[in-house]
């Protein structure tokens, strides 16, 4: 199993074997059920879609989800994603995927929403420094010219300009699991975690490690 779904509690520290402060992010991570599994006679690629089994269940499910939750035989959940496996790996739907597919001192990549910080001028979003403060300046946190006015007479596409902020899927790669609980479901790992704590996420095992 390539990954499973969890959702981000929040930062601690932990030491390490030597007395080395490490800081890392709990991760609830599963139980997630098996919903569907893909092979490739059917769809020319093998996977499985997972559902993160939750305490408060989904109040709509469009009717396709609800086709697929009843032929899998499990309850319906509020997230699914689908992760890649080897064909030689026998997954089915209803089968229990747990945090124990994970061992400490592996690399993992985890994928998760940003922190929305709504619309933000330039100097907050892209960092430009702005004009002077002082001696009569008028010019103070404006993202000065963006373009010559009469060629091309328009703002190239890529411009970087204010705008809205955060809210994007980011990736962080090569995190290092350092302690899996297999009882509780939670993993720990190194490092920073993008997303406000309740964030949904979903580890995979590191590509490039």
């Amino acid at each position: 199993m390539e990954g499973i779904l969890g959702k981000k509690v929040g930062m601690t520290q932990v030491f390490g074997d030597h007395g080395a402060m490490i800081p890392v992010t709990v991760l609830e991570v599963g139980p997630c059920l098996v919903v569907q599994r893909k092979t490739a006679d059917s769809d020319g690629y093998e996977a499985v879609q997972v559902g993160l089994v939750e305490k408060r269940t989904p109040r709509t499910v469009t009717k396709p989800m609800q086709g697929v939750f009843k032929k899998a035989g499990v309850a319906p959940t509020r997230r699914v994603a689908e992760f890649r496996i080897d064909a030689s790996e026998e997954w089915k739907a209803g089968d229990e995927v747990r945090a124990s597919i994970f061992a400490a001192g592996e690399l993992v990549d985890v994928v998760g929403t940003s922190k929305g910080k709504g619309f933000q001028g330039v100097v907050k979003r892209h960092g430009f420094r702005g004009g002077r403060a002082t001696h009569g300046s008028m010019f103070h946190r404006a993202p000065g010219s963006i373009g010559a006015s009469s060629f091309p007479s328009r703002v190239y596409p890529g411009m970087r300009a204010a705008g809205r902020m955060g809210h994007a899927r980011v990736t962080v790669k090569n995190l290092k699991v350092v302690s899996v609980d297999a009882e509780r479901n939670v993993i720990l790992v190194s490092g920073a975690v993008p997303g406000a704590t309740g964030t949904y996420v979903s580890i995979k095992r590191a590509k490039k490690g």
